[in-house]
C-alpha cells in the first residue's frame, strides 16, 4: 500500500547499535581513510574503472576519469542537515565536533596518500592494467563531497586554489546553507571547476521535512544560494535527488528553482538505498531509471532544457541546453 509523505517521515527512523556509537569506528568499518578531520573513500566506480568494468557518470558526462578521482571531505561528519536519504551515519554528526582543521597542503598530501593506500591491493589484480594502476596513484580530480558540508571548512577557497595550482580539477557539492561562503569564493576567484547545489525538495514544506536541518530559517538561507547561483562564474549544476513517493512531485516547484538558479546543467538522480539511508528509507523508495527519466522529461519541458545524456547504472539523467559544453576542458 502506498504511504503518504507523513507516514514515510514518521516511520523511517535510523538506529545505530551501541557498539558503533563512535563515528570513526563506523567510517573505518566502511573502508574510509581518515586523517584528523579529513576523509577519503574509494567509490565503486573508481574500482570498476580500474578493472575495466565501467566508469562513473562524471566521466561519461564531463570527462573526469574515475580511476584518478579522489572522493573526499575536508570536514567529515560536519553538516547542518540530517537528510533522510543521506547514506552517512548522520545521527552521530553532533558528536563529531571540530576544534582544528588541517591546512590545504596537508589535506591534499594526506588524501593522495590515503587514496594510494586504499588502492594498493589492486596492483596485483589480474583485471587491472599497470598503466591504469599507476595513473590512479596520481589523482587528477578531487570530488569535495564525501561526508559533511564542505563550506564549513574554513580554508575551502585556499584548498581549491591549491588544487588548481597542482592542475587538479575540483567538484564541490554544497547543501546551500552558507551562501556567504560561496560569495567569498567568487570574490577571491576561488570557485571550483564545477559547483553543485543539492536540490532535495521543490518547496519549503518538503525541504524542511527531508533535510531536517538543525538551523533556523534553513530554507531562507538556501534560497539565498539559489538566487546567488547565476552570479557565480564557474560551471554550475543543480543535482536533484529523487525519492519515490516522497519528493517526486511538484515539477513546477523544481522548475522554478532551476529558472532562478540558471545552472549550466541539471542532474536528475534517483535515490539509492545504501549505507545508513537503508535504515530510514527502504528499497521501495528507489525509483527505477525509467521513472527518473520520465520525471526529468517533465522538468525539461517546463524549463526549456534538453535531455543531453543518461547513465542507467547510476539512475541519472543530465539536462542542459547543449552537449557542446558538457566536457570539461583539459581533462
Amino acid at each position: 500500500m502506498k504511504q503518504s509523505t507523513k507516514q514515510i517521515l514518521e516511520s523511517q527512523k535510523s538506529k545505530i547499535s551501541e557498539e558503533d556509537q563512535d563515528w570513526r569506528t563506523i567510517l573505518t568499518k566502511q573502508h574510509y581513510g581518515l586523517s584528523d578531520n579529513t576523509a577519503v573513500q574509494i567509490c565503486r566506480w573508481a574500482k570498476k574503472a580500474l578493472m575495466n568494468e565501467g566508469y562513473c557518470y562524471k566521466q561519461k558526462f564531463y570527462g573526469i576519469k574515475s580511476h584518478q578521482c579522489v572522493q573526499m571531505s575536508p570536514c567529515v561528519m560536519s553538516c547542518q542537515n540530517q537528510c533522510l536519504h543521506c547514506w552517512r551515519p548522520i545521527e552521530l554528526s553532533e558528536k563529531a565536533g571540530r576544534k582544528e582543521f588541517q591546512k590545504p597542503e596537508k589535506i591534499i598530501e594526506d588524501c593522495t596518500a590515503l587514496q594510494r593506500k586504499l588502492l594498493s591491493g589492486f596492483k596485483g589484480n589480474k583485471k587491472v592494467t599497470l598503466k591504469k594502476f599507476f595513473e590512479s596513484q596520481n589523482p587528477k580530480h578531487f570530488a569535495i563531497s564525501l561526508s559533511g558540508e564542505p563550506t564549513l571548512y574554513p580554508y575551502l577557497g585556499e584548498l581549491i586554489k591549491e588544487l588548481r595550482k597542482r592542475k587538479i580539477t575540483s567538484f564541490l557539492v554544497t547543501n546551500g546553507l552558507n551562501p556567504e561562503v560561496l560569495a567569498k569564493l567568487a570574490r577571491k576567484k576561488q570557485l571550483p571547476t564545477q559547483l553543485y547545489l543539492s536540490v532535495n525538495a521543490p518547496n519549503e514544506e518538503l525541504f524542511t521535512k527531508i533535510t531536517r536541518s538543525k538551523i533556523k530559517n534553513a530554507w531562507k538561507g538556501y534560497m539565498k544560494t539559489v538566487k546567488l547561483f547565476p552570479k557565480l562564474k564557474t560551471r554550475k549544476v543543480l543535482r536533484l535527488t529523487l525519492i519515490k513517493d516522497l519528493n517526486m512531485k511538484d515539477e513546477k516547484g523544481y522548475a522554478n528553482l532551476i529558472k532562478i538558479a540558471k545552472p549550466d546543467f541539471v542532474e536528475a538522480k534517483g535515490f539509492m538505498s545504501v549505507g545508513f539511508s537503508r535504515q530510514r528509507l527502504g528499497y521501495e523508495h528507489m525509483p527505477r531509471h525509467n521513472e527518473v527519466k520520465n520525471f526529468a522529461k517533465k522538468i525539461a519541458k517546463l524549463t526549456n532544457l534538453k535531455i543531453l545524456d543518461e547513465k542507467k547504472e547510476s539512475s541519472v539523467v543530465l539536462l542542459g541546453k547543449s552537449k557542446n559544453k558538457m566536457r570539461i576542458r583539459g581533462v
